[in-house]
């Protein structure tokens, strides 16, 4: 598992830090290390980092599954897009928000997109869920042609600049309304804001640059998932167009229910019947637990209905931490519904002498509710 960055400190802020101050802070340091700006070699690595953190913490429920788990590839409601800065509905990702808040600084509109996240499900066992698993998983994504690697045109065939923006990328459109002219510059329709005319399409992806392929990838699923979470592919998905960044897949974890255990958070939970003999007089029970292994439970004499037995440790890992949670045995004392004429002569032997034995339902020197109700019968209570 990798090791999640802290985007609190990434982006300079404290962990309590308002929507505004992590809005200032990324539009300080996206000045700072834009690509388009500062020439230094770790600078679009470093822009990387500050966009993923700032789309982290700027979403609230993002921000929330982030502070509870330490990690963004783990979902626990089956929750957010992971669309990243394409939330904010501008079709060019990252470059056009950046435009938007600084005025831009790119001068072609052939930017960058992100690629489209894709979407899987798969269904696990409880122990898996539990215990962690590697998974392989087929997708159906959009990748980087291998004919033309991307460049659009026919291998060994010529670009030419485009004669409607003159190789901008660019046309300058002009609208006019009843509060004046407004110029609003677009991509070219002529190019698609590549600058370039393809006189040559790619015969393999059409001029598109991309081509679908269908590849077995390894899900690792981490220990102490739960039904509903979702695991991040991180660069799995589509294949960015104009080079930006490929996609993420997200695989939603559907768990399969086990036949005795249950889980409460990271405990590990089971019910434990036991007959009036055992809770009587104490009893030794082997559990086996997900791994195959089997756990002693020492039932002590006496026990109730509603008692919880308790082993500290032996549950399933925290997600966040790592520390292992508890197994967890809730008694109920079961009373027989069918009894053979020898059982039934034990249990009416076995109440004569209870209704003998004062202390039998004593706790702590307490007059028992049988004997309470006893002496009401008899007219000795008072």
């Amino acid at each position: 598992m990798a090791t999640q960055k802290d985007y609190y400190n990434l982006l300079g802020v404290p962990r309590d830090a308002t929507e505004e101050q992590i809005r200032r802070a990324f539009r300080g340091l996206a000045m700072e290390w834009h690509p388009d700006r500062n020439k230094a070699k770790d600078a679009g690595e470093r822009f990387k980092e500050i966009n993923e953190a700032y789309q982290v913490l700027i979403d609230p429920e993002k921000r929330r599954m982030y502070d509870r788990f330490g990690r963004a590839d783990i979902d626990p409601n089956g929750g957010w897009p992971g669309r990243g800065f394409d939330g904010f509905d501008f079709p060019g990702g990252v470059g056009d928000i950046f435009d938007a808040f600084f005025g831009g600084f790119r001068g072609q509109a052939n930017t960058s997109a992100k690629g489209r996240d894709l979407q899987y499900s798969m269904t696990i066992t409880f122990e898996e869920a539990a215990l962690g698993v590697e998974r392989e998983v087929q997708i159906t994504r959009q990748e980087i042609c291998g004919r033309c690697s991307g460049e659009l045109a026919e291998p060994g065939t010529q670009k030419e600049q485009c004669v409607n923006c003159s190789g901008s990328g660019q046309v300058r459109r002009t609208q006019s309304s009843v509060f004046g002219q407004f110029v609003q510059v677009v991509a070219c329709s002529a190019c698609r804001g590549l600058g370039q005319t393809i006189l040559s399409p790619c015969t393999t992806c059409r001029g598109t640059g991309r081509e679908k392929s269908t590849r077995k990838v390894m899900v690792n699923v981490p220990a102490g998932v739960e039904d509903g979470m979702r695991v991040r592919l991180a660069g799995e998905g589509d294949a960015g167009v104009n080079g930006g960044r490929p996609g993420d897949v997200f695989v939603s974890l559907s768990v399969k229910p086990h036949p005795y255990f249950r889980r409460d958070k990271e405990n590990l939970v089971f019910d434990l019947p036991l007959h009036v003999a055992h809770a009587a007089l104490g009893t030794t029970i082997e559990v086996p637990m997900l791994a195959g292994e089997l756990e002693t439970f020492e039932v002590p004499a006496g026990v109730q209905s509603g008692t919880i037995l308790r082993k500290r440790g032996k549950g399933v890992p925290n997600l966040h931490n790592g520390r292992l949670g508890d197994l967890i045995g809730l008694v109920t004392v079961m009373t027989p519904q069918k009894m053979s004429p020898r059982t039934r002569e034990l249990f009416e032997e076995l109440s004569e002498s209870l209704d003998d034995d004062e202390e039998a339902y004593a706790t702590n020197g307490v007059k028992s509710w049988f004997r309470k109700l006893k002496d009401v019968l008899t007219g000795e209570s008072g």
